[in-house]
């Protein structure tokens, strides 16, 4: 289990990565922060997966053929997320 402050830092880390992101980078974040106390899910479909954080609701477009990377606006999306429950500035 990560601490919180390890757990911003990455938050931040991929902030200033946004267009070099993957599926499995936010997963992370999102599994160490239930193992924090935060009420988490994750629901999943081919093209799709919807995470909700403490009630707060993103979510992650990963069909993007021949890369593993996210596009940047659902990076923004997930920042938007972090900011709302103050994880990221």
């Amino acid at each position: 289990m990560a601490d919180i402050k390890k757990i911003v830092a990455r938050i931040g880390e991929l902030a200033q990565r946004q267009n070099n992101v993957e599926l499995s980078d936010i997963q992370w974040i999102v599994n160490q922060l239930g193992e924090n106390g935060y009420a988490v899910s994750e629901r999943k479909n081919d093209h799709n997966t919807m995470f909700s954080v403490k009630g707060r609701r993103f979510g992650v477009c990963h069909h993007n053929r021949g890369s593993k990377q996210i596009k940047a606006r659902y990076v923004r999306e997930f920042l938007d997320a972090m900011s709302d429950l103050g994880l990221y500035d």
